[in-house]
């Protein structure tokens, strides 16, 4: 346990010192990955993560999950295993990756005021800009309403589901997600990006992103 700990922890070092991130992932890419999903050890899979997951802190974004290829499918390899499932290979991941296998999400987790009138999430854009202030827009954008409070410290889910569709009861929309998909073709592997999150045409948050610092 204590050798395969040190491998993982060693995968991941090397993972970060190679940084770039790939839009097409080799079988040698896919194998890493699904090697950093099957882990069991905790702390190899939150040093993992841990860069994907950019703090923001302005109301109502407080932050900002990327998810790339590499990430995607060891989050799925992940919550196989913690569904007791021991048979995780590449098969299953090329079927994770589907046929938009360079796809690369931008997830913007919001809180609401809790005296909120909101219905459901509000229209939020999510932007990557360029330092020279090329704008890449997503393919598509989607939202997940949560109607409870935020369990702390849950991975992030793959596929999304953050809570149910439909109010429950008397609970109110506390939050929700926001999901943009991005063409990760047209992404610089090691460019750095500024995350842009609007509403109704007015800037809502900013973030940064390193491209060169994920896989």
């Amino acid at each position: 346990m204590a050798r395969t700990g040190l491998i993982l922890a060693s995968l991941i070092a090397v993972t970060s010192a190679a940084g770039a991130f790939e839009a097409a992932l080799d079988s040698q890419a896919l194998a890493e990955a699904i090697e950093i999903g099957l882990s069991r050890i905790d702390d190899v899979r939150s040093r993992f993560h841990a860069v994907y997951r950019i703090d923001v802190m302005q109301a109502p974004v407080d932050y900002v999950e990327v998810v790339t290829p590499f990430r995607r499918v060891a989050i799925d390899a992940e919550a196989h295993t913690r569904a007791g499932e021991r048979l995780y290979g590449q098969r299953e991941a090329l079927a994770t990756l589907g046929d938009n296998p360079s796809r690369v999400d931008v997830i913007a987790e919001l809180t609401f005021h809790p005296l909120n009138n909101y219905i459901g999430v509000p229209d939020f854009a999510v932007t990557l800009v360029a330092p020279g202030g090329t704008a890449i827009q997503p393919r598509n954008t989607s939202s997940i309403p949560r109607f409870g409070p935020r369990l702390s410290g849950t991975p992030l889910p793959y596929p999304y589901v953050t809570g149910p569709a439909a109010r429950q009861g008397s609970q109110p929309l506390l939050g929700g997600s926001v999901i943009a998909t991005f063409d990760g073709m047209a992404i610089d592997a090691s460019g750095t990006y500024t995350i842009l999150i609007r509403e109704s045409g007015k800037d809502v948050a900013k973030a940064s992103v390193n491209f060169g610092r994920l896989r």
